[in-house]
């Protein structure tokens, strides 16, 4: 997917200022279509989203029965430190897989913004900063995360035990004993937490490691079997290439004049494309920071975050093969250039997912079309918005005037539509 955005960048520029042949006998104006911009067009249909990939990492990511005690997990509030936090807490089925606030909370406010998860599965990046490599586990982090579940090891490990041990083993075989291990123990938990960690043996930790990357493992099972349904745009792009010219009905001229912006002078598809409507990569494109004084710098910090990770592909807890992990094993480590990047968000459900940025810091659509118009100067590092009067070697500056800007909004609450749980094969 990632060769396949990435290709598509010049092919959306190229579209931009292409012109549109007169058609005096065919469809109206705003319904006629270069066959690039059909092209573009086909490739954002969400049925073009291949099935989820297989997870080299992770051999139980396909199973039905993994995908099961997930669902099961994921709704669980005893996975946290008093009983109050689930994964489905802040990632709440009626909200978009996620909670409508700026901030993330837990067990205490955390400092971005919740992701959803639906289609999560075809990331290789994970977090808004990409510090993890695999569904499962970026599953893992918040569950010991202080200020989310505030949970540790040996505390998940013995939920296990007690309330999911017969599925648990169905899928992952015996877990390890809990004889002569502390009550609470984990190497990111309090001071005592940490201490009765270390005086576990090597034997004891690796167990409940394991035991932990697999809780991980069922959760991303599960989240994998949710994927984004159809939208009015899928049904308005299926019949501009059917050339039935009946296609009005699904967008409005205004959303149809919105969509002509996002594809051109807009310049949004050239990051958010292809089914899920983003490449998947991390932009500096000038978001405020929340806390001026301490600017988040994304991206750069997390690339060493990642490669230390012992739940990474290549670590011990992963499933994947010797030879494999190839992004990880090929990522790019330039931090000057992803100091203060930040994951391309799809825009698929948009329209009801604000605010918006990492840290909720815009609260309306409108405001996020006005941002990228104006295109400031991002707090800290680069940014790869062109600003007006400014040379830029990657692209113009983006010139929108107040209808248009109402226009691609109009266009972007054209993207809703259901999440869909399939059935796991």
């Amino acid at each position: 997917m990632k060769a396949f955005t990435a290709s598509l960048a010049g092919l959306v520029l190229a579209v931009a200022t292409a012109a549109v042949p007169p058609d005096a006998f065919g469809a109206p104006r705003e319904e006629r279509w270069s066959d690039a911009e059909k092209g573009v067009l086909a490739s954002m249909l969400i049925e073009r989203l291949p099935p989820a990939p297989a997870d080299e990492s992770n051999a139980f990511a396909a199973r039905a029965d993994a995908a099961a005690l997930g669902k099961r997990l994921f709704a669980d509030v005893r996975l946290s430190r008093d009983g109050r936090v689930a994964c489905a807490s802040c990632h709440a089925a009626d909200k978009q897989f996620q909670d409508d606030r700026p901030l993330g909370q837990g067990q205490g406010t955390g400092r971005r913004r919740t992701m959803p998860v639906a289609a999560a599965t075809h990331s290789t990046w994970l977090f808004w900063d990409g510090r993890k490599d695999s569904l499962w586990s970026q599953a893992l982090g918040p569950l010991e995360d202080s200020l989310e579940h505030g949970a540790n090891r040996v505390q998940l490990v013995r939920v296990l035990a007690a309330h999911y041990r017969r599925d648990y083993e169905a899928v992952f075989g015996p877990l390890p004993g809990l004889q002569g291990l502390p009550e609470q123990a984990g190497p990111l938990g309090d001071e005592a937490q940490r201490r009765a960690w270390q005086a576990m043996s090597g034997t004891q930790r690796d167990g409940v490691n394991r035991a932990f990357a697999n809780l991980g493992k069922s959760i991303a099972a599960y989240e994998r079997t949710l994927r984004h349904g159809e939208s009015r745009f899928d049904r308005y792009v299926r019949a501009v290439l059917a050339g039935t010219h009946d296609a009005a009905p699904a967008l409005s001229r205004e959303e149809i004049a919105g969509l002509r912006l996002f594809l051109g002078k807009g310049q949004c598809a050239t990051c958010h494309n292809g089914p899920l409507l983003s490449d998947q990569h991390f932009h500096n494109t000038g978001v405020p920071a929340r806390d001026p004084a301490r600017p988040d710098r994304g991206r750069a910090p997390a690339i060493a975050a990642v490669q230390a990770d012992e739940f990474n592909c290549s670590g011990r807890y992963s499933d994947a093969p010797p030879q494999g992990c190839q992004e990880l094993r090929f990522m790019a480590l330039d931090t000057a250039a992803a100091e203060g990047a930040f994951k391309t968000p799809a825009l698929r459900n948009v329209a009801l997912r604000a605010p918006y940025m990492h840290a909720g810091q815009i609260a309306t659509l409108e405001e996020v079309v006005e941002h990228y118009a104006r295109s400031p100067a991002a707090p800290v590092g680069h940014s790869e918005l062109a600003q007006r009067g400014a040379g830029h070697a990657e692209r113009p500056p983006i010139r929108l005037s107040a209808q248009e800007q109402l226009e691609l909004v109009a266009f972007l609450r054209a993207l809703s539509g259901p999440i869909e749980e399939l059935p796991a094969p």
